[in-house]
């Protein structure tokens, strides 16, 4: 499955099915950049069973605001629409993948 940006407008729908792994970002963030190719290596190996989606929070600051993202990149893990697991900060492939298997 492929890597879905998010707009505030988008959101609530883009992560309302399933276990979704939501990257709140920004073009300047560092960690952000280091972080964007791990999130492509767990899209690999878990794409069928988890949609992740990337929101820039110099664009869309709602969605940023209503989830209380403070530090970036903050990632949450949605299930079914709602929150249930959060990490901020760069994480390597295997944490992220640690992650997510506590919701399939």
């Amino acid at each position: 499955m492929a890597i879905v940006n998010a707009t505030d407008s988008t959101f609530v729908n883009d992560v309302k099915d399933g276990v979704v792994l939501v990257d709140f970002w920004a073009p300047w963030c560092g960690p952000c950049k280091m972080i964007a190719p791990v999130l492509e290596e767990v899209d690999r190996e878990l794409g069928d069973k988890v949609k992740i989606v990337k929101v820039n929070v110099d664009d869309n600051p709602e969605t940023a605001g209503k989830y209380g993202v403070m530090s970036i990149p903050t990632l949450f893990v949605f299930k079914n629409g709602e929150v249930v697991d959060k990490t901020v900060g760069f994480q390597p492939k295997e944490s992220l993948i640690g992650l997510l298997s506590k919701h399939l």
